[in-house]
């Protein structure tokens, strides 16, 4: 899974998505920060049918994480890796409690 793919996802939740100066401004952040998420393949903007950069929420999620390492001193290129890293562990964890739970239903352990 490239980072892309992890987060270029548009989930049905994630309507409606935001322009690039709405989505900074909903982060605090610059325009500059997002194209810079953007130029480490932490996010892919959609694009909208006039070609227009847009953010879906689930976007400006990881944009918002990524903001706060930044601001924590971790360069943005690092920022962003340990993002993606997280999301793969998340996701990795996600599959193990939904497979822990599809064999314990399968194999119930009787006590006695």
């Amino acid at each position: 899974m490239t980072a892309g793919e992890s987060f270029g996802r548009l989930d049905d939740d994630d309507y409606p998505a935001y322009t690039m100066g709405r989505a900074a401004e909903m982060l605090g952040t610059t325009q500059g920060f997002l194209r810079a998420v953007g130029e480490a393949r932490l996010i892919t903007p959609l694009r909208s049918e006039g070609g227009h950069r847009r953010y879906s929420r689930y976007q400006l999620r990881i944009a918002a994480r990524a903001r706060e390492l930044v601001d924590q001193g971790t360069p943005i290129e690092a920022a962003c890796r340990i993002v993606i890293l997280e999301d793969q562990l998340e996701e990795a964890q996600r599959i193990n409690a939904e497979y822990r739970r599809a064999a314990a239903s399968e194999n119930p352990t009787t006590a006695g």
